[in-house]
């Protein structure tokens, strides 16, 4: 009896793998389901599993594949996935290797459209507290666009036509194509290196979102809205909206609204000079009447017409005052006169040298201290008797 072959694990798996490999309905098929434990390795490679309710599937999706992605997978999204399915031989595990991811129900642009929308939103670069105020009356205007579109020769045209004062500059660039991301920021950084302009204005002419998506680019809003320079955005028609919309200083819903936004209409300015003329000239001639009636009033003024007798009048009124002032200093030294002379009535009347002229004496110690009772002095005691016409020694017996 012949034994039966004895197979290694990686053979085993690589004859599987094989099997699979060669089944021309497992070499491309679209798979669909909900995407959970989505990783994403320094490699570039992404991991995940695609699920339903009854089961699920190993998938990867290599760095080259996953760079063309338009937005950025999530868990619980639901997608449709397109690869092939084969195994991977040191696992044994057989997986879906995807070479293209879309959204199911919803295109992959205008998913990637809301999810930056939603992550710069997040991050500040909408608020209006970073918006600058754009020129009113700007010297210099950079147009960041294609220069063989339409759009540049509208804006153009209505520049010079509105306020032909300003200086327009084209920096030409590509609106459309892997390319037109970097060109925009290229040269909206070196309008701001070199301060070409006082104004950016960027955009293109209308177009499906595919056309107009080199500004829903990261790069480009960042861009914008590093820019020292105050950007207005002008991409589309009315209806299209870009992220660069949202992180511009201005939006205009088209590249001719960008350029009557962007200056002042001339004969508007030439009306409002000419009504501020006329407001002037009436203000000054209001004045030179006040000022004329003023000058006829101090025409007739008596101190202009004889001005010895205005000060004359001030002599009288300045003997007047002297009179006063000598009349009211010689009344107040009068009153104090008086009272002084009362004051020193009153203290002389209370000086003990009025009491002892009066026969009276006052007995002190030797060390001036005025007895008062008998009780204060011993017998043998010195005494200092004042009169009032000198003092007498005396002894206590």
């Amino acid at each position: 009896m012949n034994q039966a072959p004895v197979y290694s694990v990686t053979q085993v798996n690589q004859y599987i793998k094989s099997l699979l490999d060669c089944d021309g309905a497992l070499s491309g098929l679209y798979v669909c389901g909900e995407i959970s434990n989505y990783k994403t390795y320094p490699s570039g490679h992404h991991y995940f599993s695609l699920k339903d309710p009854e089961g699920a599937i190993r998938c990867v999706m290599f760095r080259r594949e996953a760079a063309g992605l338009r937005f950025r997978p999530e868990n619980g999204m639901k997608v449709i996935a397109f690869g092939r399915v084969t195994v991977f031989p040191r696992d044994g595990q057989y997986q879906l290797y995807c070479t293209q991811i879309t959204p199911d129900g919803v295109g992959d642009l205008h998913l990637a459209f809301e999810q930056l929308k939603t992550r710069l939103y997040q991050q500040g670069l909408f608020d209006q507290a970073h918006k600058k105020p754009i020129p009113k009356m700007p010297g210099r205007i950079a147009l960041i666009t294609s220069s063989a579109g339409a759009a540049v020769r509208d804006m153009i045209r209505i520049l010079g036509a509105r306020w032909p004062m300003a200086q327009v500059l084209v920096l030409p660039v590509r609106v459309q194509g892997q390319e037109a991301p970097g060109e925009i920021c290229a040269a909206i950084a070196w309008a701001n290196r070199y301060r070409v302009a006082d104004l950016i204005i960027t955009g293109r002419g209308g177009g499906s979102m595919e056309d107009l998506w080199a500004f829903n680019d990261e790069a480009v809003a960042r861009s914008i809205y590093a820019s020292e320079l105050p950007v207005i955005s002008a991409v589309g028609h009315e209806p299209d909206v870009t992220i660069s919309d949202f992180v511009a200083d201005l939006r205009a819903s088209t590249p001719s609204n960008a350029a009557e936004l962007a200056v002042p209409d001339q004969e508007e300015v030439r009306a409002w000079l000419s009504q501020m003329g006329a407001r002037m000239s009436q203000a000054v001639e209001r004045r030179l009447d006040g000022a004329r009636k003023e000058l006829e009033r101090a025409g007739h003024c008596r101190a202009l017409q004889a001005p010895m007798n205005y000060i004359n009048d001030r002599r009288m009124l300045l003997d007047f005052q002297r009179d006063r002032l000598a009349h009211g200093l010689n009344r107040t030294l009068s009153r104090e006169r008086e009272r002084f002379a009362r004051t020193a009535a009153a203290l002389d009347a209370l000086s003990p040298l009025k009491v002892l002229g009066r026969g009276y004496a006052i007995a002190q110690k030797p060390t001036g201290k005025v007895v008062r009772s008998v009780v204060e002095v011993q017998t043998g005691e010195e005494l200092c008797l004042r009169l009032a016409d000198g003092t007498l020694n005396c002894q206590v017996k």
